[in-house]
């Protein structure tokens, strides 16, 4: 599947925004009006800690649509490694619109910048593999679109995006289906064109599931050997994933034994916030 790209994602970055000003304003931002509207400042955002930075493109958003007069200067982008203590962007404008904005802003980048981050980290791991790791569905509800373009700006790939763009054909389906030929069958019917893949759990699925004409195969939770096996069952015939069991301890030796991709549910499910701070001066 294509990873996302930014420029595909310019109504998605919108109406995530809106959703986070309305939340966390509604009614209006009764501590800045204890400012002077007329009053103008002057901010720095820093990191806390190293980092890979992604999400640049929502907190333009955050200040665009609170108030325009807002300048954004920016000293990184998104994929862009930044130190401990270092400067990530300034903003300049009402000093209401600074302070309203901050935390929205703030949380887009932290989020973002923590799957980019962990992302990297894993990529590091296979770094000289011709594998390519994978995202997963298990992302924050409403972020998915967002999380997803962050893991492509830490070095790693996107899976499908949802239930619409691809089949994956897990042992329930198969088990409704009656078997993995009828449900490889009934999905290039129903979706000609679209990528089919079946998770597998033994080396006999594997045969079934090149014969039936799988474009990608999911090996769920087997040994090295059975992966190098397959690898070599399969000689091309279709892509394989391994998925399960995947690990920072046990990544580079799946990653060895010649399957195509690995996906990994980690790279955005159990990320830590980033540590970010804005400091105001007028």
């Amino acid at each position: 599947m294509p990873n996302l790209i930014l420029a595909d994602l310019a109504n998605e970055i919108e109406a995530n925004v809106r959703r986070a000003l309305a939340e966390d304003i509604g009614s209006g931002d009764i501590t800045a009006q204890l400012i002077p509207s007329d009053r103008l400042a002057h901010a720095k955002v820093i990191t806390r800690e190293t980092a890979t930075i992604c999400g640049t493109a929502w907190v333009d958003a955050v200040f665009r649509q609170l108030d325009p007069r807002v300048a954004v200067h920016w000293h990184v982008q998104d994929g862009q490694r930044a130190e401990a203590n270092q400067v990530l962007f300034e903003l300049e404008g009402p000093a209401r619109a600074l302070l309203s904005g901050e935390r929205s802003a703030l949380n887009f980048l932290q989020t973002l910048s923590a799957v980019t981050t962990r992302c990297q980290h894993y990529a590091d791991l296979v770094q000289g593999t011709a594998v390519k790791l994978l995202d997963t569905r298990k992302t924050l509800p409403g972020l998915r679109l967002a999380q997803k373009y962050a893991v492509t700006q830490g070095g790693c790939h996107n899976h499908r995006i949802g239930l619409f763009d691809a089949f994956l054909i897990k042992e329930n389906h198969i088990a409704a289906c009656g078997g993995i030929a009828q449900a490889v069958t009934g999905a290039h019917k129903i979706a000609p064109g679209k990528p089919v893949e079946v998770e597998v759990e033994s080396l006999h699925e594997l045969r079934e599931a090149l014969d039936a004409g799988a474009d990608i195969i999911m090996l769920d939770e087997l040994s090295l050997d059975e992966m190098r096996e397959a690898v070599a069952i399969s000689q091309g015939q279709a892509q394989l994933e391994a998925s399960g069991g995947v690990n920072e301890s046990t990544l580079r030796a799946i990653a060895e034994t010649g399957v195509d991709y690995v996906s990994i549910g980690a790279l955005t499910k159990d990320v830590k916030a980033i540590d970010l701070s804005m400091r105001l001066s007028l």
